[in-house]
Order: C-alpha cells, then sequence, then structure tokens
C-alpha cells in the first residue's frame, strides 16, 4: 500500500479481484471504521493520468454527491506509488459484509425460499438503483449478484461501477464487458446498446432470487442465445438484426422448450409478467427501469411484516 493510503487504511484481507483492480477489506485508522478499498493501476500517458481514468473518477464523484441510498459510497481517492509508467491509486468505497451471490447461495443451501415480500423488496431497491444511473446517462454494463452488496438489513448498494461509462447509443462492449449469463441479446450479438442492457440484467437477476440459481447459463455467446431462446422462445426473423451479426438467425433451432413457469413454479402472476417485460428481446420493446418500478407487482400489498 502506498504512503500516503497506508497512514490513513490498513488493509486486512483482499475481498475481490477483477479485471480491473482488486478489493481489500481495510480499517480506517482515525474512526476505526471499515471500508472496500479498490486497488488500480493506471498505465500513464505523456500527458499524465489518462482521460478515461478521470472520467471515471469524475463519473463517481457525480453519484457520490447524490447521496442515493442504493448506490455504494465513494468516501475517498488515494494516490499511490508512481514510477515512470504507472501510477496505482485506491478508491476508498463503504464496506458491506456480502454481496447477492453469496446472499443467494446461503438461501439455497439453507434449502428454504426467499419469501416474495423479500425479493419484491430487493428488486425494487435494485431498479430504484438502475433508475437513478439512467438518470444521470450511464450505464452500468456489468449488474450480476457480484456487483450488487446486500447490507444487514437487506438493503441494495449497487457497487462496482469500473465498467459504467456515459453513454451513447453506439456504444459496442468489449469481450472482457458483462458477464456472459446475465449479457442481454444485442451484447451477444455485438450490437449498438443503451441502458436496455442492464435492464436484461435485473430481469435475470430477479428471477436468479425466485430460482436461486442463474436462469440462463451459457458457455459461449452462441450457447448463451441458444439457453436464452430454449427458455423464452426464438424471436421471430423480423427482430433480429439486420447489420453487423456475427451469429446466423438460421443456425438456432430450438429444441425441447423449457417453460419459464415450470422453471419457477413459486412465482406470482405480477412478478411472472415483470420478468417477461424485462427479459424481451427487441431492447427498443423492453421496458424502463422507472417503468419497472411502476408495475403492479411493487403495487401488491406485503404478505408480512
Amino acid at each position: 500500500m502506498s504512503k500516503e493510503a497506508s497512514t490513513t487504511y490498513e488493509d486486512l484481507n483482499i475481498i475481490g479481484t477483477g479485471a480491473y483492480g482488486t478489493v481489500y477489506r481495510a480499517r480506517n485508522r482515525t474512526n476505526n471504521t471499515y471500508v472496500a478499498l479498490k486497488k488500480i493501476r493506471v498505465s500513464l500517458t505523456e500527458d499524465g493520468i489518462p482521460m478515461n481514468t478521470l472520467r471515471e473518477i469524475g463519473l463517481l464523484k457525480q453519484l457520490d454527491s447524490h447521496e442515493h441510498p442504493n448506490i455504494v459510497r465513494l468516501l475517498d481517492i488515494c494516490h499511490g506509488q508512481r514510477s515512470e509508467n504507472e501510477l496505482v491509486m485506491f478508491l476508498v468505497f463503504e464496506h458491506v459484509d456480502q454481496d447477492l451471490a453469496s446472499f443467494i447461495e446461503k438461501w439455497a443451501n439453507s434449502k428454504a425460499k426467499l419469501s416474495n415480500d423479500k425479493i419484491r423488496n430487493i428488486s425494487r431497491e435494485i431498479l430504484s438503483g438502475v433508475d437513478f444511473l439512467h438518470s444521470q446517462r450511464i450505464v452500468h454494463r456489468d449488474l450480476k449478484p457480484q456487483n450488487i452488496l446486500v447490507t444487514q438489513n437487506c438493503h441494495i448498494k449497487l457497487a462496482d461501477f469500473g465498467l459504467a461509462k456515459t453513454y451513447d447509443f453506439e456504444m459496442r462492449l468489449t469481450t472482457v464487458v458483462v458477464t456472459l449469463w446475465y449479457r442481454s441479446p444485442e451484447v451477444l450479438l455485438g450490437q449498438s446498446y443503451a441502458t436496455p442492457v442492464d435492464i436484461w440484467s435485473v430481469g435475470c437477476i430477479m428471477a436468479e432470487l425466485f430460482m436461486l440459481k442463474p436462469l440462463f447459463c451459457g458457455t459461449s455467446e452462441g450457447d448463451q442465445l441458444s439457453k436464452i431462446f430454449q427458455i423464452l422462445g426464438k424471436p421471430h426473423e423480423n427482430e433480429w438484426p439486420a447489420t453487423n451479426v456475427f451469429i446466423n438467425y438460421n443456425s438456432f433451432e430450438v429444441k425441447n422448450k423449457i417453460e419459464i413457469r415450470t422453471l419457477i413454479p413459486n412465482i406470482c402472476d405480477n412478478a411472472f409478467d415483470l420478468i417477461m417485460r424485462m427479459l424481451t428481446f427487441n431492447p427498443y420493446k423492453r421496458m424502463c427501469a422507472l417503468e419497472a418500478l411502476n408495475h403492479e407487482y411493487f403495487m401488491e400489498e406485503p404478505l408480512e411484516l
């Protein structure tokens, strides 16, 4: 750890690693609280810190200024060791004990089902965070259970904006972006994309809350599409992209179609309708986050206190 970071923070253990950095659980020496410390190695250019890094930091500061309850808080930024070609930086976030992936795993191991009320509250808070991001013209681009934090009181905070980007309508995802199981069809087909990619991911995550396991578990882009079509059905040919598609429409033949209700027998009608509206093949027909928050599913009376 750099001198500047080490004087304030004591790193305790690694809690996550990825293509964009390592995250440590650390203790703030000044107030004895725990934080999540994201270590990033930045390749320096002739002009110093690259624009994309400055943009990400600016994005994080912009988000934090709103103090949205469903977005993880950025507490500090520390400069680390610097060499001729590289700078180490530490982004200091509030620490949350578990992510949604470990939360789901615990419930799956317990052989119990999440209550409809708990699923509804978690889904609402995820969508609230996503709606806020989209209102700021930001696409998360990597929504998955590992990037969604769950507090002790079962509140949700979206995290890991290393892939988030202020969007335009001609963005295309690189191969490292978005975990395969939560990728939308337009991403799998190499098309331009915008905010609907996040809505698709939320639909997958919401189904996973009911099933306590992922809905679409593909091993490649083509296999992922096959898994999607096997459950949701193959889209009509006129909805298939006309240009820049590296996978042919006729290469898919859906056999042994699985009805989604057989996979999620405990799902209520409104929850099923909401998930299906989020898992719409055509991104232009997919509902937005605000529409999802206003869906009848979230208007139901709670079943428990």
